[in-house]
């Protein structure tokens, strides 16, 4: 064994001796010829150094690759960064676009007078939600455009409110009770509640639509209330509301209403909106007798005709023919003995016959009726 490993020893140092054994070089420049000798160990030196070299190379360039690896991962993470960025960009300029057409819808529909309460409230746009971005900022001017609008819709609907009501106090009505039966919300001077968090709509449209619906809910309460003359042809007015010279004791007595006289057979016709109480006779001096409820505690009265065509039960629109003038009951000649009541007290008619065109103007927008009959009166007496 010691033999075979020592002959393998020889042979491989023989290799290593023979592949850096000394060599010679000769070199001829043409007029005489020169010889180097390179030695072994200067071999063995050379082939060392062109190792070193090799592996140095072979270190530089695995280090360098590992550096391009690491940086393209790198850059990889950026891209992907970016196009998350980017990503949410969209999805927040497609987010507020939706808000913006939202809100224009919103505030088209309101405008349009066509809306009603429920469809309004499933309308109302949300608050936005988060910090506005660079986006955002291309929306501006949109935005600026709407809330302008919004700010002007509840300025009109305010004055509206107040004009109105103005009018209605001026008829002895109370404007604040009359929107509360519909809503429970209060007068003119009151401020509308703005939207809270909890809700989730934006305050600004959340105020304009409380003010809108505190607007619809007075124009409701304003079809309600007599405005129009219930005679269209001329006729006289015979007796006015208030205490007077009973016409068959001929002593003072309070008369609940007016007189309007006038052929026998004169059409009267509704002052407003309503449902038929009563359409009789009546044995407390009204003879032929329509009454209408037409809501908020408000009534008319129709004495003495000579014939009923409202049918009890019957909703009639203002300006409907309800029944012909006569002298039924307590009545000294022909004549129609015309009442207001509200909450069940009679007041004075002539108010609300002589209502303002901005009242007039308001329920023929509203209620959709068509033109209020022209002037008329006529007239009984002695009727509660």
């Amino acid at each position: 064994m010691t033999t075979i490993l020592a002959t393998t020893n020889e042979n491989w140092a023989g290799k290593f001796r023979a592949a850096f054994k000394p060599r010679d070089l000769f070199l001829h420049d043409g007029t005489s010829l020169r010889r180097f000798t390179i030695g072994a160990k200067l071999q063995m030196m050379a082939a060392l150094a062109a190792f070193v070299l090799l592996a140095w190379s072979a270190f530089a360039t695995f280090q360098a690759i590992s550096a391009m690896n690491g940086d393209v991962a790198a850059m990889q993470r950026q891209v992907a960064a970016m196009e998350a960025d980017v990503a949410n960009m969209r999805r927040q300029t497609l987010t507020h676009a939706a808000l913006i057409e939202r809100r224009q819808a919103f505030l088209t529909r309101m405008l349009s007078g066509q809306a009603n309460a429920a469809q309004l409230s499933a309308m109302l746009p949300p608050a936005e939600s988060g910090a506005q971005d660079a986006t955002s900022q291309a929306y501006a001017e949109v935005e600026d455009m709407q809330e302008a609008l919004a700010a002007r819709a509840q300025g009109m609907a305010l004055a509206r409110y107040q004009q109105t009501a103005s009018e209605l106090r001026r008829l002895g009505l109370d404007p604040a009770e009359l929107v509360g039966q519909y809503n429970g919300v209060g007068g003119p001077d009151e401020p509308v509640p703005a939207a809270t968090a909890s809700n989730g709509a934006d305050p600004r449209f959340a105020e304009l639509f409380a003010s809108w619906r505190r607007m619809d809910a007075l124009n409701q309460a304003v079809i309600a209330i007599p405005s129009a003359r219930p005679i269209q042809t001329s006729i006289a007015f015979t007796s006015g509301y208030g205490v007077r010279s009973d016409p068959f004791r001929g002593r003072s007595a309070m008369h609940g209403g007016i007189d309007l006289a006038g052929p026998i057979g004169t059409p009267i016709y509704a002052t407003a909106d309503g449902i038929v109480n009563r359409a009789e006779w009546n044995n407390g001096g009204y003879g032929n007798l329509v009454e209408i409820n037409h809501g908020q505690g408000i009534q008319t009265r129709y004495g003495h005709m000579s014939r009923l065509i409202a049918r009890p039960g019957a909703r009639v629109r203002r300006g409907e023919l309800i029944g012909l003038m006569g002298s039924t009951g307590r009545s000294t000649g022909s004549h129609l003995h015309y009442e207001v009541r509200i909450d069940g007290r009679a007041v004075n008619p002539v108010p609300f016959m002589q209502s303002s065109e901005t009242l007039v103007a308001l329920q023929r927008r509203v209620g959709g009726a068509s033109a209020i009959p022209a002037v008329s009166v006529g007239g009984p007496g002695g009727a509660r």
